[in-house]
């Protein structure tokens, strides 16, 4: 069996943001050797979300509208417990339950097995600093 482990670094400039990974997990894919196995990609940070979508402007939108809605971002702690802390960003650690922590991808032929349309994306929840994600492929 192989293995491949990286780590990648992001820093979005926003408080929300996504940014497609895909091309960059299928380089690691095809660097790993791997013709048969698994490819895990995983935010390493509790406020930022690895997942799958379609790469498509209206619904990236649609998400951070949604997402908004169901966690407004508010600093006080009077509206968070969280924010109790010291904190600021207990908004975005809903966001990222509601998102995901990772994705498994399986990996045939030496390519991501993917449905039509689909795109692994990293999403931000509270920016504006380096974080990092996983990625571990295995197989042979």
């Amino acid at each position: 069996m192989k293995s491949l482990t990286r780590h990648l670094t992001f820093t979005i400039p926003a408080r929300m943001g996504f940014e497609n990974i895909t091309s960059t997990i299928t380089d690691l894919v095809t660097e790993s050797g791997i013709q048969e196995g698994l490819c895990l990609v995983n935010a390493m940070h509790i406020t930022a979300s690895v997942f799958i979508n379609d790469d498509e402007s209206g619904l990236h939108k649609d998400y951070k509208k949604w997402l908004e809605n169901l966690a407004p971002f508010h600093a006080s702690p009077e509206v968070y417990d969280h924010n109790r802390t010291g904190e600021d960003n207990a908004d975005a650690h809903m966001k990222r339950q509601i998102m995901g922590r990772e994705v498994v991808v399986a990996v045939t032929n030496g390519a991501l097995d993917f449905g039509p349309w689909e795109q692994i994306f990293y999403g931000e929840f509270d920016g504006h600093r380096r974080k990092r994600v996983l990625v571990k492929i295995i197989g042979e």
